[in-house]
């Protein structure tokens, strides 16, 4: 039923939209739903294959022979290696995600590309821990190849990292 017409309208009731607004979400509570995780892995494949795309240079087609090495390894491998990548990546992310919103910054991916040394070393943690692991020969060389240049490319995407991850915070 509700509160009665008098009270229902006054400012400081339970019933008011304020009181009713959500807290602010963790990053997980954001982007690992099981509605929204499948969409924000394929934003993230798709955010890779734009930035990889959009390389030149030396590194840059080092980074595109690496990226096709691990494309054609097999059917579905990057997608899988994305869907286990992501959680991962989205812990390491937490707590940047937490100090933005205390910060009250405008844009994520500003305020990553503003701590681009520690968000690059927090995120590559992610893919060293399961190169550590790796038990795939071609996909451990390519990686190898890549990863002394691979903190100069994640820089580059956090400005489209934070605005994929705004995008579903929005």
């Amino acid at each position: 039923m509700g509160a009665p017409a008098g009270i229902r309208d006054r400012p400081g009731n339970p019933c008011d939209k304020e009181k009713n607004k959500p807290m602010a979400a963790t990053l997980q509570e954001i982007l690992l739903v099981p509605d929204t995780q499948p969409h924000v892995v394929a934003d993230c494949q798709t955010l890779i294959e734009q930035e990889v795309s959009a390389l030149s240079g030396v590194s840059g087609a080092a980074v595109k022979v690496a990226y096709k090495t691990a494309n054609t390894f097999a059917s579905g491998y990057l997608r899988s290696k994305m869907e286990q990548f992501v959680p991962e990546m989205v812990v390491q992310l937490e707590p940047f995600w937490a100090d933005f919103g205390a910060s009250g910054s405008s844009g994520f991916g500003d305020y990553l590309a503003k701590r681009s040394d520690e968000v690059c070393e927090a995120l590559l943690s992610v893919t060293d821990a399961h190169a550590a692991i790796s038990q795939k020969p071609t996909i451990l060389k390519a990686y190898r190849a890549v990863r002394s240049g691979a903190a100069k490319h994640v820089t580059a995407a956090l400005p489209s990292l934070g605005a994929l991850v705004q995008k579903y915070a929005d």
